[in-house]
């Protein structure tokens, strides 16, 4: 079983020129329930499809399992999805040899910007830039399968 062990943060300043990468995800689910979700995703022109599974008392392991799949697969497989697409950019910072993958939200998100950091173990150690906020690594609300139904736009 592969695990996912990652940290996520409001991001509240500028990061945009520190970018290495950037590209535009799409992604819908067909199953948002907690105990296991089943994302389908476009990115850069490729396609995956992702099953996760609930997340430990911390917030900062879980389950995932990913598989690249032919693009027009994955387009099939978006008319399927629940109501509440998600639409952002992922832009990839790098900072102290940490990978942070910052996600700038559109449509009922536009205006949420997340940052992510992948880890090897949960007590690794973190070293915060200037533009990273407060660690919402846990909180429901921010995982992209309760945005897809609750969007940032409702909570104001």
């Amino acid at each position: 079983m592969s695990q996912e062990i990652e940290r996520k943060y409001l991001v509240l300043g500028e990061f945009k020129s520190l970018t290495s990468n950037s590209y535009r995800i799409t992604q819908g689910y067909l199953s948002s329930v907690p105990e296991r979700t089943v994302r389908v995703r476009i990115k850069a022109e490729k396609g995956y499809i992702t099953v996760k599974g609930k997340s430990n008392d911390s917030g900062l392991s879980r389950y995932e399992w990913e598989k690249e799949i032919p693009i027009n697969e994955a387009l099939e497989l978006m008319k399927l999805c629940e109501k509440g697409v998600i639409d952002k950019t992922r832009y990839e910072v790098i900072f102290v040899n940490q990978m942070f993958e910052v996600d700038e939200f559109y449509g009922e998100n536009d205006g949420l910007i997340l940052a992510e950091l992948e880890l090897e173990n949960e007590n690794d150690i973190v070293i915060k830039p200037d533009w990273l906020g407060t660690e919402v690594t846990g909180d429901l609300r921010f995982y992209n399968s309760n945005l897809s139904v609750n969007p940032y736009s409702n909570w104001k």
